[in-house]
């Protein structure tokens, strides 16, 4: 059983950078995969990005967010990371953190097992 509470939301203008944080409880957390998603109102979850586990080697991202997003995990805290950066209107969404146990798609929501509360990033214009 995994706990994953996500910290770091807000409200940033366009152009500003955010970093969200995520909690996870338990002993192996290195054996999990964890991904971001986000839902804006009036629209379907989406992959944001995620990163392997153990050494964390393999991150994949969206279209939408590659070269301006950075998914990194510090295994020693059981702690999963979002650098967002050159935020724009678009990426206001409540974000999710999600974990995952056993091999599946990265990019799909209902191959993880575990997630958040989320967390509310609002970007203004």
């Amino acid at each position: 059983q995994v706990q994953l509470v996500e910290s770091g939301g807000g409200l940033v203008q366009a152009g500003g950078s955010l970093r969200l944080s995520c909690a996870a409880s338990g002993r192996t957390f290195s054996m999990y995969a964890m991904g971001w998603f986000r839902q804006a109102p009036g629209k379907e979850r989406e992959f944001v990005a995620a990163i392997s586990w153990s050494g964390g080697v393999s991150t994949y991202y969206a279209d939408s967010v590659k070269g301006r997003f950075t998914i990194s995990r510090d295994n020693a805290k059981n702690t999963v990371y979002l650098q967002m950066n050159s935020l724009k209107p678009e990426d206001t969404a409540v974000y999710y953190c999600a974990a995952r146990r056993y091999s599946g798609s990265y990019y799909l929501a209902q191959e993880y097992d575990y997630w958040g509360q989320g967390t509310q990033v609002t970007v203004s214009s």
